[in-house]
């Protein structure tokens, strides 16, 4: 298992198969991830440390320990730690494509939003997955 650094924390691929991957993932206090929607997954996110806010579609929730939320295929959302403590999720996502690339990203505190380039994967670009 390689741990994977982010601007916002990190994350850990613990499991992953065809069709799902599964995530550990720890995001600092004060950190958000950008607010992005994927194409090809959806995705369920549970809480297991600290307190997690979730936007869906403009919807800003607060999320605690132990407690779970659903990300739609093509649902704009993000995450994001308003806490003192590092927040850490469990995050399965399960569709046709699980790499890293599926993404648009519309909002990012950390300057990976390009003028010319959308960070997406349409279907034409992935033939038949």
């Amino acid at each position: 298992m390689e741990k994977e650094e982010r601007p916002w924390g990190y994350y850990i691929v613990t499991d992953q198969g065809d069709r799902y991957k599964v995530k550990s993932i720890q995001v600092n206090p004060g950190a958000s991830l950008s607010l992005q929607k994927h194409f090809h997954r959806a995705e369920h996110w549970v809480v297991v440390e600290g307190t997690a806010k979730v936007e869906v579609d403009g919807k800003e929730t607060l999320i605690y320990e132990n407690q779970s939320t659903y990300i739609p295929l093509g649902a704009v959302h993000r995450l994001s730690n308003p806490g003192r403590v590092p927040l850490r999720i469990v995050e399965v996502s399960s569709g046709s494509y699980l790499g890293e690339d599926d993404i648009e990203r519309y909002e990012d505190n950390y300057g990976r939003i390009s003028d010319t380039e959308f960070n997406k994967v349409s279907d034409s670009e992935l033939g038949s997955c």
